[in-house]
């Protein structure tokens, strides 16, 4: 199984019991080898707490002790997103629509991999990133690798500051 079929075995059984206790996972992470390390992000209408965090990670950690997903071991760790939070679902992109992001694609669009601007659209399918000179691109979803939250702003929202 490659890792990514393995990361989304895991999603299938961890993100309906993080729900049920009132979380929503927001992104998992794996790692496989010697280091083995499993992520989760979650988050929740009130800020999360590292009590919160620890709760979620002694539940998870019994659940994925019962299923045993996993043939060699790892360390689990729990984290709320954060400032430059991931954008892993088009509701996320759909919420911070106006916020600044840094997104990673799987294959170049445009003759680049990475994209920073301003979120101006999201859809079911994709979005659109007004870059720093302005111009719009637009990126289907399935072609993104990694989105995030970005503080820096781009370079065209810092002169409109001054």
């Amino acid at each position: 199984m490659s890792r990514e079929e393995t990361r989304i075995k895991l999603i299938g059984l961890v993100e309906p019991f993080v729900k049920r206790m009132g979380f929503e996972l927001i992104d998992l992470e794996y790692y496989s080898g010697r280091q083995g390390k499993v992520l989760l992000v979650v988050d929740s209408e009130k800020p999360v707490t590292i009590a919160d965090c620890e709760e979620i990670s002694r539940a998870v950690s019994g659940l994925l002790d019962r299923h045993d997903p996993l043939s060699h071991a790892y360390l689990l760790e729990v984290a709320s997103p954060g400032l430059e939070r991931p954008l892993t679902k088009p509701a996320h992109f759909k919420k911070f629509l106006g916020e600044t992001v840094k997104i990673t694609l799987i294959k170049e669009v445009d003759g680049s991999l990475k994209y920073a601007g301003i979120l101006k659209e999201a859809d079911a399918d994709q979005v659109s990133i007004e870059k720093d000179d302005g111009k719009i691109t637009i990126i289907n979803y399935e072609m993104i690798k990694k989105a995030k939250l970005w503080f820096m702003k781009p370079d065209h929202e810092k002169k409109k500051a001054k």
